[in-house]
């Protein structure tokens, strides 16, 4: 991809930006995200601000790992270092590949989309995001608090961090240009940053707050899916690699 292409497919980089430094905390919304389904057209502009990271060949073909009766399988990083280390690893035990490898930012709204294409056709490629290791750790933990009795014991996926609170429960929202957005975070820290803020401003409250993880996997199937109109205020908050990759974008 061009640098120029991969610019235009980052065009809303600079809100999900001043969503970092200039959010108001707000209310708590519905207790629930369960309630039409989104199209296509409006599940791309909640994910097509966070880059995401393959490995590539020369051509700038994914590498794919591929096994008998098995679909082929591209990994999706979303640490651009935890890509790199991957080819450092190739270039020692298959320099063949790992000297031709290089790192491709991508939108994730362009991997939604490719995936999409990609389930309509016979052995089509399939997409497997990487979490980062530290972020799944985390995860593990909430994970073991929060599962249900049929849910898998390891967490299912690449975790997005939110906050729960109030009376019911419900997600925590922040006010941006008069409108009521529901964050998810990549990594844990900065939703405890936006927590202790708002336990200053609602000390009443502060007990009733509890952070949930959620798999972005199945976020992803749920803005498919689900009937809730809600689904549209979801706002993905970049890690800090991600934001400093970001930055590194912005036109001189």
């Amino acid at each position: 991809m061009s640098e120029g292409n991969f610019m235009r497919a980052f065009v809303r980089w600079g809100l999900t930006l001043s969503l970092i430094s200039s959010t108001i905390l707000a209310s708590w919304l519905s207790s629930s995200l369960q309630v039409l389904a989104l199209t296509p057209e409006e599940i791309l502009p909640i994910l097509r601000a966070i880059p995401v990271f393959t490995v590539t060949d020369a051509q700038g073909l994914p590498l794919v790992s591929a096994w008998q009766d098995r679909p082929r399988v591209a990994e999706v990083f979303i640490s651009q270092q935890a890509a790199e280390t991957l080819i450092e690893r190739l270039k020692q035990e298959k320099p063949e590949v790992g000297n031709q490898a290089q790192v491709r930012p991508v939108s994730l709204g362009q991997i939604y989309q490719l995936a999409r294409a990609n389930a309509q056709r016979e052995n089509g490629l399939k997409f497997a995001f990487v979490p980062v290791g530290e972020q799944f750790a985390k995860a593990q933990t909430l994970w073991n608090q929060q599962r249900k009795p049929r849910d898998p014991e390891q967490f299912p996926g690449t975790p997005l961090f939110t906050a729960r609170g109030g009376e019911n429960q419900g997600y925590l929202t922040i006010t941006r240009n008069n409108r009521e957005v529901i964050p998810f975070f990549f990594e844990q820290k900065p939703l405890l940053e936006l927590i202790e803020r708002f336990k200053a401003q609602n000390p009443n409250q502060a007990n009733t707050v509890k952070i949930e993880v959620v798999a972005l996997e199945r976020m992803i199937q749920t803005l498919q899916t689900q009937n809730d109109q809600q689904l549209k205020n979801i706002v993905l908050v970049p890690s800090q690699e991600s934001l400093l990759f970001l930055e590194s974008l912005k036109p001189q």
